[in-house]
């Protein structure tokens, strides 16, 4: 999801909900930490130089219980990082702490945020020998229609 996206949303929301892919919710007094852009300068095991860049939400579960992060609040954070920092219409990743820090994707279900897992992969598979998938074959129903019957020597 983009800033853009993050915003229009904002803009009529009641409230701000982050739910997880398993079912639970961020507690709704976390506070957003961090707002900023990450900026990722790397080369792939194929040789290929990258750079990437994303918007980076932090979202922090503190004691405060009686703490809520309305829409207007947030939205005025991400003014302010979008002047303070030139922060562009980027993807958001979100960081939220589980056993460690995760991060996560964003979406959006119609009525809260989601925050939706991320995979890593191999960014050259064609460069660095990965073999290409293997089709799966059921033997039973290979040959079916033309297999040899036991006893008739055609094998």
């Amino acid at each position: 999801m983009k800033l853009s996206e993050v915003k229009r949303i904002l803009e009529t929301a009641e409230s701000v909900d982050f739910g997880l892919e398993n079912g639970k919710m961020v507690p709704e007094h976390f506070h957003v930490t961090e707002v900023g852009v990450i900026t990722k300068h790397f080369i792939d095991c194929g040789g290929t130089v990258r750079h990437e860049k994303v918007a980076n939400f932090q979202l922090w579960d503190a004691d405060d219980y009686e703490h809520r992060l309305k829409p207007g609040k947030l939205l005025n954070i991400i003014s302010l990082s979008e002047k303070t920092l030139g922060m562009e219409d980027l993807e958001i990743e979100v960081e939220y702490q589980s056993d460690t820090i995760g991060k996560y994707d964003l979406g959006f279900d119609g009525k809260k945020f989601m925050l939706l897992s991320k995979t890593t992969t191999c960014l050259a598979q064609d460069n660095c020998g990965i073999p290409a998938e293997k089709i799966k074959l059921n033997l039973a129903t290979v040959g079916a229609g033309n297999a040899c019957a036991p006893g008739s020597g055609c094998c």
